[in-house]
């Protein structure tokens, strides 16, 4: 993860003299510094999550070719969703923070031409640092206790946070703010709108969580996802996600120790309210196998009954289950402003798509709104479409929506190998839904206009 493996890939080292570059080559100075600072620099810096900088060139100039090559790849910069032959959504996506393909090559020419540093007098002018927080925040909220997280065992931590709600608000805004960088992995907020999570804390301010926020009933409805360099989260304009008088929120962090005791964590969460209701409500929807109800679970090939189970055998690499849901006519109108998907370890791929009944404009009658064929439990963000409230995609009546989430229970899935050790197993197990390191889910993510 972040590049970890690249490590065992670099050639030289900052004290190794630089080898003549050919005189058209890319320089660090003139062309590569620029891309590193826009498309790394929010989590490859001293004190960041990854575990190795990137902001000067002694530290890049020995990554080069393991650089390019995770860019090719695809698996840096951290980003799922994806153009694919079965998924071509209609926008583009907003902050989207992969490499141009420009960049890429430009990338790859400097790592063929050995690195070169070029002349510092010369330098490209570098891209401001880019501003993650939130905009005119309402109010910024923490734990009342940091949390000190240590040893190699990656750990989920639910926090009960009291904004103080004396009146029914909306949510516009919402960021994250890491207090240890170092390991604050991801983040997801939820809203709790009766308070459980105030008496499921223990004495350190917290309670073990995994996938969620391990509020009874389903708890609350999700207000925000964050990873390192994240952008923060905002309604549509004139929209906003209604939370009643005397919510609290659960903050739910998964913190990747780094082997040792770390300092403390004190995360906060920055919310921009309004007591004013908004022109319209917006929502963040689950979908899918959030509990043990099969209703719209398709039956698979791997099924033991003629009911549908939802269950990933064991040394099955390919395995899929599918969830449909009809929406009945005349059950309104929904614009999609954002869309992603959610699985667990075992998870590999995940589509979602829309079936129009009768398509209108350019819809076309079949419309993926995001696929993650790369699944990383890492990485999980929201998509949020790159385009006016008024040319979205549209769920409306008539129409039906389509979970397809593909699993790998097989130990060459390195997911699987991390939840069978979280488990104390050596072996792959059937697994079935739930909240646990070892157990699943098949749940897209919306972003809703009502």
């Amino acid at each position: 993860m972040l590049l970890l493996s690249l490590l065992a890939a670099c050639d030289g080292g900052p004290g190794a003299p630089a080898p003549a570059a050919a005189e058209d080559a890319p320089t660090w100075h003139a062309d590569i510094a620029p891309i590193v600072q826009e498309h790394c620099g929010s989590c490859h810096v001293a004190g960041g999550v990854a575990p190795f900088a990137l902001d000067d060139y002694a530290a890049a100039a020995p990554m080069a070719a393991s650089m390019a090559a995770a860019v090719e790849a695809g698996t840096m910069p951290p980003w799922g969703a994806e153009t694919t032959a079965e998924c071509a959504p209609r926008h583009g996506f907003k902050d989207d923070i992969r490499l141009s393909a420009d960049e890429k090559e430009r990338l790859r020419a400097w790592a063929d031409a050995d690195a070169p540093e070029g002349d510092p007098s010369a330098a490209a002018e570098l891209p401001a640092p880019v501003e993650l927080g939130l905009t005119d925040p309402t109010m910024e909220v923490a734990p009342a206790l940091p949390y000190v997280t240590s040893g190699t065992t990656d750990e989920f931590r639910c926090f009960s946070l009291d904004p103080q709600l004396t009146a029914d608000a909306w949510l516009t805004g919402l960021q994250v703010v890491p207090g240890n960088a170092e390991v604050v992995h991801h983040v997801l907020v939820f809203a709790d709108p009766d308070g459980q999570g105030a008496n499921l804390v223990g004495a350190d301010g917290t309670y073990d969580c995994f996938g969620g926020s391990g509020l009874s009933g389903g708890g609350g409805a999700l207000l925000g996802a964050w990873a390192p360099g994240a952008f923060p989260f905002e309604a549509p304009e004139g929209t906003g996600i209604a939370l009643d008088a005397g919510s609290r929120l659960v903050m739910q962090i998964h913190y990747h120790p780094l082997g040792e005791v770390a300092e403390p964590d004190s995360t906060a969460v920055q919310l921009r309210l309004t007591e004013t209701p908004p022109g319209r409500e917006a929502v963040l929807a689950l979908l899918g196998n959030a509990s043990s109800s099969i209703e719209g679970l398709d039956r698979g090939v791997n099924d033991r009954g003629a009911r549908a189970e939802f269950r990933i055998p064991a040394d099955v690499p390919d395995h899929v289950e599918s969830i449909t849901y009809d929406f009945p006519r005349g059950s309104g109108t929904y614009q999609i402003f954002m869309a992603g998907t959610h699985m667990h370890y075992v998870g590999t791929d995940m589509l979602v798509q829309v079936d129009h009944a009768a398509p209108e404009g350019d819809e076309p009658a079949t419309e993926c709104l995001v696929q993650t064929p790369r699944w990383d439990f890492n990485w999980q963000r929201g998509y949020a479409y790159d385009a006016p409230l008024d040319e979205v995609p549209v769920l409306r009546g008539g129409d039906t929506l389509r979970l397809r989430c593909t699993y790998d229970n097989t130990l060459d899935n390195p997911g699987v190998r991390t939840a069978l050790e979280d488990a104390g197993l050596s072996a792959p197990a059937d697994v079935y839904l739930g909240e646990s390191t070892l157990d699943e889910m098949c749940l897209g993510v919306f972003g809703i206009v009502l």
